[in-house]
């Protein structure tokens, strides 16, 4: 079982990455910037704050604290970056430090305690943590995107009233066992 955990957890982050960098391909620099309001997070915002998560909880993941004394949280939500460059150099950074920690795991570290502010967190816990806090913003980057996309939105999933045929073509093979996420990292979007 723990190594399925451990592969399904690599997939979902691959699959949220995916998302991620689907939204950036449809949107233009100056859109990554757009705010609706002084409370609110521009896309670039957002990524500047999963960026600075992701080297925080991820740099050095089983020996130190998840949050550094080096991390400035608060900067992360200000304007702080200045370029699509920037904020997909920051992107990828944070997903390769994740991804990089998270590569050489194994059964054996799951139940090891790590600490996010001074709170011990079970390895698995931690993850979960992560798991639950990124595609929570993701999912405002998506958002963001699809009210922001100059052309007509494309699709990251199963497309709007697609359903029924998606459905009926999933029906139609045998079953079997896969990961939800496998179709979509594997398979370039067709809509």
């Amino acid at each position: 079982m723990t190594n399925n955990y451990l592969e399904s957890v690599k997939k979902q982050f691959q699959y949220y990455k995916m998302l991620g960098d689907k939204t950036f391909a449809q949107l233009t620099e100056e859109t990554l910037f757009w705010q609706y309001n002084e409370d609110s997070n521009s896309i670039a915002m957002i990524v500047n704050h999963l960026h600075g998560n992701m080297l925080s909880r991820f740099t050095a993941f089983l020996t130190t604290d998840g949050e550094k004394q080096w991390r400035n949280r608060d900067l992360e939500f200000e304007h702080q970056t200045v370029s699509k460059t920037e904020i997909l150099r920051k992107w990828e950074e944070g997903w390769a430090c994740l991804f990089n920690a998270i590569a050489p795991l194994n059964e054996a570290d799951l139940d090891k305690i790590v600490y996010i502010r001074n709170q011990g967190h079970t390895v698995t816990e931690a993850i979960n943590r992560q798991l639950a806090h990124y595609p929570y913003h993701i999912g405002q980057m998506v958002m963001l995107g699809k009210m922001l996309a100059s052309q007509g939105w494309q699709s990251l999933s199963i497309p709007k009233g697609k359903s029924e045929a998606y459905n009926a073509e999933k029906f139609a093979e045998q079953p079997q066992k896969a990961h939800f996420t496998d179709e979509f990292i594997n398979k370039p979007n067709e809509n």
